[in-house]
């Protein structure tokens, strides 16, 4: 029974000589009509899709009303739209748009089993917990947690991703590595209290190929950044490797990396090169005590920030096992001396698929080569701020690391249409949180009938050329 209050408009301040009213009858509408995009893309590439072969799903397919693929899905665009949480699902639940994205075959809900679910095509936040929290002991989980995710073959997916993206083999490729603080704020499984960064976290280990994620490890905090990285390398190379046998790997990463076993390693193989940060100590500043005069008379003497850069050979009295080729960076700031240290196996002289001779000096190592890295940070940045990937709130570590290989779909997800869609764009370097603002935040009416699913875009929505665009991209891509 209708309340007398909803049968009436309601009436606000007038507008000059117009009255204002409103009333709750505009229809289905939903605040995320660009996403449509998302469904071309997945439509195409199969990204989610291929993402749910790495799961085994043991329920009863009688009792199941939801494919371990459209929860997946369902999950997987929410965090892409802005949905952190599962409790947002219980409200998006009805939402018929993001049903179609799912591929639910009826996006209004009328054909679900129990009266009480009418109307809510998509999963609620229980059955998408069914999904997620497990803590990898069947004894534990318990009857209800019978979707099991297999790690290595996940592992594999997001270098796969990588391979399969690109058109052509290039001859060189950089992997950066970087891990960064997963704050907790419960008594989540590892648990550990982290003196660099002073607070209770995890810390995830990141390898990226450029704007490709080939790697999200969940490690606790009780370890440095380097540890465990060797074998993630490791993996990650022998994957590539075997697709691109002959393309040099350069392996960067920052100071927290730069450790015995992992050159070793890249020294060991062929092809396979690092540069990495090096801490300064007394006999490293006493190696540049003359080129940090040169550059502080050059600071004195125009006011502006100076540099020398030189390079030496260099050894550790203890934990090196040779001597290596040390670039050093002799600053001097308004701050003050600012000297910087990266250590390298990369040659002086570098010859392309091309035979084409570059002459690698101090300066162009670690201005060129050294500092891209630094691009990394923005793309940890999007996985945090804008995918959520630090929501790692199940007391579960295997639960979380599961919360986290869902937060890195959902960035695939976003640096496709990225990479893809707005390549030349005012938005091809935007963040993921810029792209989903300014492309899927659309106000919108969704009308649907027995033939057809339309979606009526605001008029009022600014980047109208841009949407289009996008959506031609990804329409003439191929399956």
């Amino acid at each position: 029974m209708r309340t007398e209050c909803s049968e009436q408009k309601m009436l606000f301040q007038a507008h000059g000589s117009r009255a204002v009213a409103a009333e709750f009858d505009g229809g289905t509408i939903t605040s995320d009509g660009g996403a449509l995009l998302l469904r071309e893309l997945e439509l195409k590439q199969g990204i989610v899709s291929e993402f749910a072969r790495c799961f085994t799903d043991q329920r009863d397919p009688e009792a199941s009303e939801f494919t371990v693929e459209e929860l997946l899905k369902q999950r997987v665009f929410g965090l892409a739209l802005g949905y952190e949480d599962l409790n947002d699902h219980d409200r998006l639940r009805v939402d018929p748009l993001l049903a179609t994205l799912c591929g639910r075959a009826d996006p209004t809900g009328q054909d679900r089993r129990c009266a009480s679910d009418k109307g809510k095509a998509l999963a609620g936040k229980s059955t998408l917990n069914r999904l997620e929290l497990h803590s990898g002991d069947p004894e534990r989980d318990g009857a209800y947690k019978k979707i099991a995710v297999n790690e290595k073959q996940v592992e594999e997916f997001f270098v796969a991703h990588f391979l399969g993206a690109q058109r052509e083999i290039p001859w060189r490729i950089y992997l950066d590595l970087d891990a960064t603080d997963d704050r907790l704020h419960g008594n989540q499984e590892g648990r550990h209290f982290h003196g660099y960064y002073g607070d209770y976290c995890y810390l995830p280990l990141y390898i990226f190929c450029g704007d490709f994620l080939l790697c999200a490890k969940l490690r606790t905090a009780d370890k440095e950044a380097a540890d465990g990285a060797l074998g993630e390398v490791q993996r990650v190379v022998a994957q590539i490797r075997r697709r691109w046998p002959q393309v040099e790997v350069v392996i960067r990463g920052d100071s927290g990396f730069c450790r015995d076993e992992i050159m070793t390693w890249c020294e060991q193989q062929q092809d396979v090169y690092y540069i990495f940060g090096l801490a300064q100590n007394a006999r490293l500043l006493r190696e540049i005590e003359k080129q940090m005069e040169q550059a502080q008379l050059r600071y004195e003497i125009s006011g502006q920030a100076a540099r020398v850069l030189t390079e030496f050979r260099y050894q550790t009295q203890k934990t090196w096992s040779c001597e290596r080729r040390v670039i050093a960076k002799a600053e001097h700031l308004e701050k003050g001396a600012n000297p910087r240290f990266i250590v390298t196996s990369l040659p002086e002289f570098e010859v392309n698929w091309k035979d084409e001779v570059t002459y690698l000096d101090a300066r162009s190592l670690y201005e060129k080569i050294y500092c891209a890295r630094g691009e990394m940070e923005n793309r940890i940045k999007e996985q945090q701020l804008d995918l959520f990937a630090d929501r790692t709130s199940t007391h579960w570590l295997k639960a979380n690391q599961l919360r986290l290989w869902l937060a890195s779909v959902g960035y695939l997800l976003l640096n496709e249409v990225r990479r893809i869609g707005l390549a030349g764009t005012k938005l091809a370097r935007a963040y993921c949180g810029t792209i989903r603002a300014e492309l899927f935040k659309i106000g919108a009416r969704v009308l649907i009938s027995v033939r057809r699913f339309k979606v009526s875009f605001t008029s009022a929505y600014p980047n109208q050329e841009l949407f289009r665009l996008v959506w031609q991209r990804l329409r003439a891509l191929g399956p």
